[in-house]
């Protein structure tokens, strides 16, 4: 398994942020968007987190940091099973598509 790094990693939450807003935007039930809005705020709790590290630490493997973000796996997963249904502007679902399983990644490294 290639090596990701803390630079990769916070990229690639960043890119999922992104998407993630116009997902929680565009949900039409709240059930949808309570998951969603619950997902963002653990990955911007995991980014907070990241951006305390020295410039010269982002070369280093990436391992998540807080416990919220390892634990929100099981909500990408629902997230992820449920796009068709929740996600009707198909730029975002595409999106997503791509982002999901990258960040998914990140969560079920081998370390």
């Amino acid at each position: 398994m290639e090596r990701i790094t803390i630079a990769d990693a916070m990229r690639n939450l960043e890119a999922l942020l992104q998407v993630l807003d116009n997902a929680y935007w565009e949900a039409g039930e709240i059930a949808h968007k309570d998951v969603i809005y619950d997902i963002i705020s653990t990955v911007h709790i995991e980014i907070n987190e990241l951006a305390k590290l020295s410039v010269e630490d982002h070369y280093m493997a990436y391992e998540p940091i807080t416990g919220a973000f390892r634990s929100s796996q099981q909500k990408l997963k629902v997230l992820h099973s449920n796009l068709q249904k929740w996600v009707n502007r198909s730029a975002t679902l595409k999106l997503l598509e791509s982002e999901l399983p990258v960040v998914l990644s990140l969560l079920s490294q081998e370390h």
